[in-house]
């Protein structure tokens, strides 16, 4: 048993910390975009909105190429966690549904790969709207309001329980604070839940707006995280709101550089 885990780890702890690596790249490049969003106009996006910046500058292929690499990776690590187990969940019902969080979360990360892989290649995507489309094939199946509804209160709950790790500083259990200094410990407590707290309103909008979409059986009510930021920038005083949210989005960003380089990855 010994001898499995030692040669998990081998390959199961660089993958993680060369994910988490590319997961806080992106994040960094949403929230630094819609900070320029909110400071000199424009529109904010969304992972794969940064992705196609990304690709528009004279260093983008070769950046791209590792990026793709590192969200292949990191999807690949979620699936190992739900598959082997890593953090011992268990095989309640519990256990299995946080798990199941896991495969969910790697296949998110998966797509985004491809989404690099493909602007590499010469493929650019459109940019059509994912959320609307999954929301579209939801409504005309049977009960499929009340299964988007259903989604949009557990993005809500999600984004509530964002809050609580935020407060809580519950984020700080899965990592190795023992091998960080005292200022290394505040700084990331500090990132760490700036991040959280940029993530829970981020993800109360887009819960908000699938649960009416549910509700209303209009597809056209449904957002992702783009249309999340950008309906903050339309508030009062919106572009301060972004701009405020853009930072606690880069911060998860600096955040997951963190979890890099010091989270208990087995």
């Amino acid at each position: 048993m010994a001898s499995r885990a030692t040669s998990n780890r081998r390959w199961i702890e660089p993958l993680a910390r060369f994910g988490f690596a590319a997961r806080g790249l992106v994040y960094i490049l949403v929230g630094l975009l819609a900070a320029e969003a909110a400071a000199v106009g424009g529109r904010a996006t969304d992972a794969r909105g940064a992705i196609q910046a990304i690709g528009q500058q004279h260093f983008g292929t070769v950046f791209l190429l590792v990026l793709a690499l590192g969200l292949a990776a990191y999807a690949l690590w979620r699936f190992a966690q739900a598959w082997l187990d890593l953090e011992r969940k268990g095989t309640s019902l519990q256990a299995l549904a946080t798990r199941a969080t896991f495969v969910v979360s790697g296949l998110g990360h998966a797509a985004l790969a491809l989404s690099a892989a493909s602007v590499v290649i010469g493929l650019h995507e459109g940019r059509s709207n994912a959320v609307r489309t999954w929301v579209t094939r939801l409504l005309s199946a049977p009960y499929g309001r009340w299964v988007v509804a259903a989604v949009g209160l557990a993005v809500i709950g999600s984004g509530v329980y964002q809050f609580y790790k935020a407060y809580t500083a519950l984020f700080e259990n899965d990592l190795l604070t023992s091998e960080m200094s005292a200022g290394a410990r505040l700084w990331s407590r500090r990132v760490g839940r700036a991040g959280l707290t940029a993530r829970g309103v981020t993800f109360g909008v887009i819960g908000w707006f699938l649960l009416r979409a549910g509700l209303d059986a209009n597809a056209h009510e449904a957002r992702g995280v783009a249309g999340a930021l950008r309906l903050l920038g339309r508030q009062d005083e919106g572009h301060w709101l972004l701009f405020v949210v853009a930072v606690g989005l880069a911060a998860y960003g600096l955040s997951s550089l963190v979890d890099a380089r010091y989270r208990r990855i087995t």
